[in-house]
């Protein structure tokens, strides 16, 4: 078979067209709601405009993307500037407003640079929060970097998430439907592993509102002071591309060019390079089914192809529905070029498949894909990029950094989840957001020297994720999180019993500490 070029991409995900419309629907059903409330935090937008125009240089070429009305673009009067926004009537107000700047409203993921033209400085002001994937707006952005191009990122900190929320219920701020939350450890994350880093971090503003003389007392003087920068409103990111050795062709507006010497200043910092591990040209999907007849077809029919041999593994748990027949017909009917194999589970629970599935497999990089789709499929590429590009040597799901659908996961659940990642991430001194996610790819070398040490913790983890998360922590695997969409069930029911089990990961936490953390 002829090798076919396997870079890294994947469609836009299910949902992300849908959160699109359903936003720009919210900002026209409410626009005179939405323009109150700009009008009432006035201040606020100011001095954020005014700590942006602080860092970006002049006669730059500048992306502001969620530009609304222009007013921050106007502000910062770039030599080049584009905003782009979803909202048409707000893009046609900062079109008649600043007739010098370009202005498109369009999403970001379809907005197309005129001769691949980059920019020196890609601003997110309070958008982070309300894209609908994360990973997808920094792999179009990474494409319109050069060298010295500087990502400057505005976000809500979580710590204002109740003041926020009960000015929305007061109606003092007009709500914005389905927001992220992005912590900055998990903001971090998410730009290492799409080529940034961090090069600084700017806690900002603790007294939002204009009150003469006092506001710009506090937010200037006492902001940024140790521990009190902690309770700041807003955190302001800069951040770099990673391993681009040169601008690409195309680079419109190069300050070496034009004799902006000031705007190369930051040259002098090294490139940082990710650490490559052995290139992983297969891959082994390991699919645990039990009473999932209903979705075995379309899981199927969404399996992403990412590597040059590829093969999905069912392992089949005694199901009491006719999961083992549809496992049959799907692999029968299958059109696709991967590998499919069905097997019967010789024990029970889900960490027996997975340990059989693996047995089985054959790829150089093992993944476990659980059958209720809750986790898309279509995802799935990111935990290998992550893999074989060598950012991380365990990719973890997790499914509590976007919204989820609100029958995806019980309220007391994502309360346990939370409160045992945060319990593991002590023990086992790596950040874990989601212990209990199934999705999960590693080397096949990293799993068998896991395998090769499991006496040191035993098997009493009926899951499997416990076991490969104790025993990558034992080696001293490089952990990352992968976050991930969480979707409802449409076919069956959840197979965890949430106190039986939650009373299980209590003992789990416990043998943990004795085994890993008080040693």
């Amino acid at each position: 078979m002829a090798k076919r070029n396997m870079a890294y991409q994947i469609p836009s995900p299910p949902g992300e067209e849908e959160h699109r419309r359903r936003l720009l629907m919210f900002e026209q059903a409410n626009a005179k709601r939405v323009a109150a409330s700009r009008k009432r935090h006035l201040y606020l937008h100011r001095y954020v405009n005014r700590l942006i125009s602080q860092i970006v240089l002049p006669r730059a070429s500048v992306l502001d993307i969620g530009c609304g009305n222009g007013l921050l673009l106007g502000t910062l009067a770039p030599d080049v500037g584009v905003g782009i926004d979803l909202n048409p009537e707000l893009i046609q107000h900062a079109s008649a407003r600043y007739p010098q700047l370009q202005f498109c409203a369009c999403p970001i993921e379809e907005y197309q640079p005129s001769n691949r033209a980059t920019f020196d400085y890609i601003i997110l002001s309070g958008v982070i929060q309300q894209v609908y994937d994360v990973h997808n707006l920094l792999v179009k952005i990474r494409r319109m970097c050069h060298t010295r191009t500087r990502l400057i990122i505005c976000n809500y900190s979580r710590a204002w998430h109740p003041l926020i929320r009960a000015a929305e219920l007061l109606r003092v701020k007009c709500p914005i439907p389905e927001e992220s939350w992005i912590p900055p450890n998990e903001l971090e994350n998410l730009l290492y592993q799409d080529d940034f880093q961090i090069i600084r971090r700017q806690p900002s503003i603790l007294l939002p509102i204009g009150l003469p003389i006092v506001s710009n007392l506090v937010n200037r003087w006492a902001a940024p002071l140790p521990l009190i920068r902690h309770g700041c409103l807003m955190n302001i990111y800069i951040a770099r591309p990673l391993n681009l050795s040169s601008a690409p062709e195309g680079d419109t507006h190069d300050a070496a060019r034009d004799g902006n010497t000031d705007s190369v200043s930051t040259s002098s910092i090294p490139a940082v390079s990710i650490p490559k591990a052995t290139e992983a040209t297969s891959i082994s999907i390991v699919v645990p089914v039990r009473n999932e007849a209903g979705n075995v077809g379309p899981l199927l029919a969404r399996i992403p192809r990412m590597a040059e041999r590829q093969e999905v593994i069912f392992v089949e748990g005694h199901s009491t529905d006719n999961t083992w027949d549809a496992l049959i017909q799907a692999v029968k009917h299958y059109q696709g070029d991967m590998s499919l194999s069905v097997h019967r589970q010789p024990g029970k629970g889900k960490r027996d498949a997975v340990r059989f599935g693996f047995a089985q497999s054959t790829g150089d990089v093992l993944a476990i894909l659980d059958g209720d789709i809750s986790v898309l499929p279509e995802e799935l590429p990111r935990f290998f990029d992550v893999i074989r590009s060598g950012k991380a040597e365990f990719a973890n799901g997790s499914r509590l950094v976007y919204p989820m659908e609100s029958e995806a996961m019980q309220f007391l659940n994502m309360i346990a989840n939370k409160c045992f990642g945060h319990a593991f991430s002590y023990l086992l001194g790596q950040s874990i957001r989601d212990t209990l996610c199934g999705t999960k790819v590693l080397r096949r070398t990293e799993y068998d020297r896991i395998a090769a040490n499991r006496d040191y913790f035993g098997d009493f983890d009926p899951f499997g994720d416990y076991d490969l998360l104790f025993g990558a922590a034992r080696l001293n695997l490089k952990i990352m999180d992968v976050p991930v969409h969480y979707k409802q069930r449409v076919y069956g029911s959840t197979n965890i019993s949430r106190f039986r089990h939650g009373v299980l990961l209590l003992r789990m936490c416990l043998f943990a500490a004795r085994k890993i953390c008080f040693v």
